[in-house]
Order: C-alpha cells, then sequence, then structure tokens
C-alpha cells in the first residue's frame, strides 16, 4: 500500500505543489487589498442582476424635489411649512414618521409651532450627525426631540470607492454613548407594534423577531481591514433607485396625499432635488452603457429600515459571508480544480475552454449563493483557478521544452521524423530524470566499416579526407534513416546503426520488420555506394568498397554519459556480434558490399531477400558456434 501511495504522491507531485501554493500567494493578495475594488464591482453585479422583488408596503416618502423647492421658495423650508406637514402626515395616523433633515436651529416663521407638533408627536423621530469626517462636522438634533430622546443617528457608511454597501444599527459617540441608527429606530418603533423587541442572541448578537443580525467584521466579504466600529450590517438592497412609494412634499400640503396612504406606515420625510446633493452611489449606480445614476439619501435609509423589518418579520435573509478560515478553503478548492485541469487535459485549447467553464460554474454558483443571502467571494478563487491552470500549464511547457532539448539532443540527427514522433508520444516511459531509462529491447544492429581505409588515408590530405569522409557518412544516414534506423555513433569510418530502439516492439511482426529494414539498409547502402564511386571515380578522388555485419538480438538501450555528454546508445551481445560480424574472415568477396547476418536476422527474412548460408564458425566473445549467413547482392 505504502508503494502505491508513494507511486500517487510523485504522480501527481506538481499539482501537490503548485495548488497550495497559487492558494497561498491568492491569499496574501487578498489580504493585501489587492481583491477588494473587484470583490466589490462582482457583489454589485449580482445586486444588479438579481431579479427585482416586491416593494415594501410597509414604507412611505415623501419627498422634497426641485418643484416643492420653487413651491416653497426658500431652504431651509420654514418651521411653519414643516409643521403644517407633519401635521398632515400624524393625522393619517403612521406608526412611525422619520425626520430626515437636519433642524437644530430654527427657521422662521412659525418655530413656536414646530415645537407644539415636535413635542406632541411621540412616534416622530428626529435626526443627528454623529460621526465628524474631512467633509461635514457633527450636526445636532432638534432640542426638543432631544430631550424627549426621539433621536437618532443618520450617518451613513461610505466605501472606498463612494458607495454605500453597509449600514448602521448603532454607533458609538466620542464619550462612548451607543446610539441607534435612524432606521433601526423607526424599525423599532414599527416592530413594538408587532410584540417584537430586541433580544439578546447567542454571542451577544441582537436578535429582532425571526432574526439575528451578525455584525460586520472587518474582513468580511471582499473588505479587508474596513472599519467595523459601532454595530455594522451588510446591506442587501432590495430595491434600485426610485422602487419606494413616493408622495411630494407639495402634494401632502395640497391635500393629494391618498386615503389611508401612510396610515400604519414608516413615513420617511426627506430630501431628492438635485440642488440639495444629499445623493450617494449603490450598488444599482454602475452600468456599462448609461450615467451611474445616484440614490437620495432618504432612499437609503428606507431599504435599511426596510431590511430590519423584513428580516425580523417576514425571515428575509440577511446577507451574510463566511469566516476567513472557509474562505481561504474555497480559495485552495479553486486551486486544486485549477491544477488539476491543467495537469490532466491534452492540449492547451482543450484546457482553456474548461478554464472558461470552470470559470463560469464558479461565478455561477456565488451567484446562487447570493440569492440564498450568502456573499462567497469570487474573484479570489477565481484567480486562484485560473492562477494554478496556468503555473501548471507553463510548467509543463517549460518541462516539454527541456525533455524535446533531451530528445533532440540524443536524437535529433539520428533518427528519422516519424521515429522522432514516436519518442516523443512515448516520453513519459522513456524518460527519467533527463535521461532516456535502460531497457532491454530485441533489436538488429548493422554496422559499417570501408575496406582499405587505412591506406585510403595516404592518399589525400587531411581536408579533402574529411570531405570525402563526410560524404560518404552523409549518404549512409540518410539512408538508415529512410528505412527507420537509429545512427548510434560514427567511429572513423564506421558506422553504427540500430532498428528496433528506443520505442519496444512488443510482436514478431514488428521484429522482423526491423531485421527486414536492415538487410534493406545495406543493400541500398551498397548502391549508393556504388554511385558514390562513379562520381568520385570522374572527380579523380579515391573509390572505396565496404562491409556490412548484421545481428538481430537484445540489447540494452538507454542515455550514457554524463552531465556534460550524454549519448543515447546500445550495448550487449548483439552490438558485439553484429561488429564482428562486420570484420570476420576479410577474405570472404561481397563485390562492393559484403553483407553479413546472424541466423535470427535470417529467419526473420522470410526469403524477402536473397541470402546464403557461410557456415557456423567461433566468434571471439562468445560461447559456441555462430551460424553466419550472407546477403547476395540485389542485382543476383
Amino acid at each position: 500500500m505504502f508503494p502505491q501511495l508513494k507511486q500517487n504522491v510523485w504522480n501527481w507531485r506538481v499539482v501537490l505543489v503548485a495548488a497550495p501554493t497559487v492558494a497561498g500567494a491568492v491569499v496574501i493578495l487578498r489580504l493585501a487589498g489587492l481583491f477588494q475594488a473587484p470583490g466589490w464591482a462582482m457583489l454589485d453585479r449580482f445586486y444588479r442582476w438579481r431579479p427585482p422583488e416586491s416593494l415594501d408596503p410597509r414604507i412611505a416618502i415623501v419627498t422634497i424635489n426641485e418643484s416643492d423647492l420653487k413651491q416653497v421658495g426658500k431652504w431651509p423650508i420654514s418651521d411653519q411649512t414643516l409643521a403644517e406637514l407633519l401635521l398632515k402626515i400624524r393625522a393619517n395616523r403612521p406608526r412611525a414618521i422619520g425626520l430626515d433633515l437636519y433642524r437644530d436651529l430654527p427657521v422662521e416663521p412659525g418655530s413656536e409651532k414646530l415645537a407644539q407638533v415636535y413635542k406632541s408627536t411621540p412616534n416622530l423621530i428626529g435626526v443627528k450627525k454623529v460621526v465628524a469626517n474631512r467633509l461635514e462636522a457633527t450636526v445636532p438634533a432638534p432640542p426638543i426631540l432631544s430631550q424627549k430622546g426621539q433621536v437618532a443617528a443618520n450617518d451613513i457608511v461610505v466605501d472606498a470607492d463612494g458607495k454605500i454597501r453597509r449600514g448602521l444599527l448603532f454607533l458609538s459617540s466620542h464619550s462612548g454613548e451607543n446610539i441607534p441608527s435612524f432606521a433601526f429606530k423607526l424599525a423599532q418603533i414599527y416592530l413594538a407594534s408587532e410584540a417584537i423587541t430586541p433580544q439578546s442572541a447567542e454571542n451577544n448578537y441582537l436578535k429582532l423577531g425571526q432574526a439575528v443580525f451578525m455584525p460586520f467584521e472587518p474582513n468580511d466579504g471582499s473588505y479587508i481591514r474596513a472599519d467595523a466600529g459601532g454595530y455594522q450590517i451588510l446591506l442587501n438592497y432590495r430595491y434600485p433607485e426610485g422602487s419606494f412609494r413616493r408622495i411630494s412634499l407639495t402634494d401632502v400640503l395640497e391635500n393629494r396625499m391618498p386615503k389611508d396612504w401612510v396610515r400604519d406606515r414608516i413615513v420617511l420625510i426627506g430630501t431628492t432635488g438635485v440642488s440639495l446633493s444629499d445623493f450617494f452611489y449603490t450598488p444599482f449606480s454602475s452600468n456599462f452603457t448609461n450615467e451611474l445614476k445616484l440614490t437620495p439619501g432618504i432612499e437609503i435609509q428606507a431599504n435599511i429600515t426596510s431590511q430590519i423589518l423584513s428580516a425580523a418579520i417576514d425571515g428575509r435573509r440577511l446577507l451574510r459571508t463566511w469566516s476567513e478560515s472557509w474562505e481561504y478553503g474555497w480559495i485552495f478548492f479553486w486551486s486544486c480544480v485549477g491544477a488539476i485541469l491543467g495537469w490532466k487535459l491534452p492540449n492547451l485549447k482543450l484546457a482553456i475552454a474548461c478554464l472558461i467553464v470552470a470559470s463560469g460554474s464558479l461565478v455561477a454558483g456565488c451567484y446562487v449563493a447570493f440569492l440564498s443571502g450568502w456573499w462567497i467571494p469570487v474573484i479570489p478563487p477565481l484567480v486562484s483557478l485560473a492562477g494554478s491552470e496556468i503555473a501548471i500549464i507553463a510548467y509543463l511547457g517549460y518541462t516539454e521544452r527541456q525533455e524535446r532539448q533531451v530528445m533532440m539532443t540524443l536524437f535529433g540527427r539520428y533518427v528519422s521524423p516519424p521515429i522522432a514522433e514516436a519518442i516523443w508520444r512515448d516520453r513519459d516511459i522513456l524518460i527519467k530524470q533527463g535521461r532516456l531509462k535502460g531497457q532491454k529491447l530485441m533489436a538488429t544492429v548493422l554496422f559499417t566499416d570501408l575496406k582499405d581505409f587505412s591506406a585510403l588515408t595516404k592518399k589525400l590530405n587531411s581536408e579533402e579526407l574529411m570531405d570525402w569522409l563526410n560524404e560518404y557518412m552523409e549518404a549512409m544516414s540518410e539512408i538508415v534513416l529512410a528505412n527507420g534506423g537509429v545512427v548510434d555513433k560514427f567511429i572513423g569510418d564506421a558506422v553504427m546503426a540500430v532498428f528496433g530502439v528506443p520505442i519496444r516492439r512488443d510482436n514478431k511482426d514488428a521484429i522482423a520488420d526491423d531485421a527486414k529494414a536492415a538487410v534493406r539498409c545495406a543493400l541500398e547502402m551498397a548502391a549508393a555506394l556504388e554511385s558514390l564511386n562513379k562520381r568520385w571515380q570522374a572527380q579523380g578522388r579515391p573509390t572505396t568498397r565496404m562491409r556490412v555485419g548484421i545481428a538481430t538480438g537484445v540489447v540494452v538501450a538507454g542515455s550514457l554519459g554524463g552531465v556534460h555528454r550524454m549519448e543515447y546508445t546500445a550495448i550487449g551481445d548483439c552490438v558485439n556480434l553484429a561488429s564482428r560480424l562486420e570484420s570476420f574472415d576479410k577474405s570472404i568477396n561481397g563485390s562492393i558490399c559484403r553483407i553479413l547476418i546472424n541466423k535470427r536476422t535470417y529467419q526473420y527474412l522470410d526469403g524477402l531477400f536473397a541470402a546464403q548460408l557461410i557456415g557456423s564458425f567461433p566468434i571471439r566473445g562468445r560461447q559456441g558456434l555462430t551460424r553466419i549467413y550472407q546477403v547476395l547482392p540485389a542485382q543476383s
């Protein structure tokens, strides 16, 4: 069992290294904040993809728009106008009234009348700004409402890209006082009529009705080291801008509000006029085809209020996130998927196609989770998926180049294209640690040598000799390659070629084909030498004859040498026998090319070539007698 496990680990070693390495790198980039903005963008896209939900009938908005400003003729509107507005809304018996206007100072006329409305309207909630920033200072609440405890904070949490994705339930002042948010205060009044009051859940989380509100943490979702002060929640927007019931200030003042339009509802009063600049970007603002849309602050407050009510009463899902450990596991999982795709798929096009499919599946899965109330980050696992697959493909490309270099170094000059292709196809079997593994093979070995070469060297100077010899070697090499052999080596004027390596022959017919190819090669060498001799004679250069020894048997073939010099070769008794046959009894005539073969080669020829038995002779280095045959020239 252990050896099998060890082998499996070795076979998958690249995946086992690449997957955790890429996942770890992605986690580091995630913690560095590189995926925060893309993660927000993907969340925004999920919001825009989601089908619109039904409107929340519990909320209505009274807007103060540009037309209203022209009608009343001033801003801020007077206390008289505001008092009349509140009285007309109160008369229709809403559950709560939220005044999202800063009214810490009187705006005459009508201050006394507004003060009386403040005192006599227990379900009216005013606002103040608690947290100052570089653009805005703190703003106190109306004094009377503050004394009556009918005040909440309307502070908004803005992300670094200017969008609102988080809402506040509570926040803390500099004095340490916990102040409820505007939306929470209104929702609390409404829920009290439904006999729903705040409770403490596990981990001291806030519980309202059916919902437990888990506080936002600094690294939730795609956030990294965000300010999680106060009691924040992720907003699960229900509507894009303009989706709540609206009526204008002028319509209310002129008694054009439908009957029961605000009864038993939460009524929010706020500005929507462009000149008043109370607008924010939300996930629905992004659009590649239109201008960015801004959402009035009062609508954002309505969304937060609706989210609290819907969760507490209807059980609508709040937006939740995974813990960091689950997220890291998610990243690692997709890194493994990418690494396996890169490792197992046979070609680049298929790998890219599967990467696209896997990426689509990841996005689709995260979107389905979003519809179920889970914000699962998309970008880090997507980068992990692509990164690990690309890393594996790059590694395989590198190793393939290295292996090809090994192959070309060992075989590039000495094998035919079909053999080279076969070697490359079976490289996983043949190559181990940069070498071609030694293996026992049934092969046919061919040795050639020139007759009286030593005497010939005295007739030519060194340059002429090398040119003459290279012309001969080139012609003989081409014939070996043309017949499917491998040029093993050149030894002076001798050529050693092997047929049947490095791809193992698994049947008798294939072995016979190698033997026939070797003999055919020798006969073609004879014909080529005859042509060379005619040319050399015409040029006034020496002519020559050759001897060939061919033996079929078992060889051991593989890489031989060291780091700085390595070659592929075959060794064994069969190699020695072929060499001995080439040099055997030089008195035996063979015309321009004498060809001697052993018994096994002869048996594999099946009478394809003319051959005759010379006899059985002792061969140096071998026990017993060796039967020797001579292949007759082709014209015979």
